[in-house]
């Protein structure tokens, strides 16, 4: 079982991750957890991003969710494709042969949960804190999914609730 968890930087999906992996744990899934890639990137990011750079991310992505696949019962992604995409969008415009790409692969998740904006991003010497760009990305992201008519969870406003609600949906669906 594939699944990721999607959103904008800054609004939880890290911790959101290890909270799920450590419920699934408990029931004795063996969980491995596909960690953001843009952090390992070797070239420019946020802001000041590039084409280049976002092909880099999406790719590595793929390929990480390829290598995690082959050793866990389940694979929790700290992004998907697709929210990586809307980091090149919102740099570079539309690409059809990606956008293709990022339909197809959004097939292989058997859940998306879509994580609101809470708060304002904290900074971590990493992450952008500009709440406008969260914001845009995260409206992007949302007309992605609309676009490619995925099927996305959007996670209640409750960041305590996340976890259990996400593991509600996996066991009403019956694949855990």
């Amino acid at each position: 079982m594939k699944i990721a968890i999607i959103g904008s930087h800054g609004v939880g999906k890290t911790t959101l991750c290890y909270d799920v992996a450590a419920l699934l744990k408990k029931q004795g899934k063996n969980v491995d957890i596909v960690k953001e890639v843009v952090r390992s990137c070797p070239l420019p990011v946020n802001k000041k991003t590039t084409k280049e750079a976002q092909m880099w991310i999406l790719h590595t992505q793929i390929a990480k969710e390829i290598e995690s696949q082959g050793s866990s019962d389940v694979v929790l992604c700290d992004r998907s494709v697709l929210d990586n995409y809307a980091y090149l969008v919102h740099k570079e415009g539309r690409d059809a042969a990606l956008d293709d790409l990022v339909e197809n692969w959004m097939k292989t998740y058997d859940f998306i949960f879509k994580i609101p904006i809470s708060e304002r991003p904290r900074g971590d010497n990493f992450r952008d804190t500009d709440q406008e760009w969260q914001m845009s990305i995260d409206s992007l992201i949302d007309e992605l999914v609309r676009e490619h008519g995925i099927d996305a969870v959007r996670l209640s406003d409750s960041k305590e609730q996340w976890a259990r609600e996400i593991m509600d949906i996996i066991s009403t669906r019956k694949l855990v």
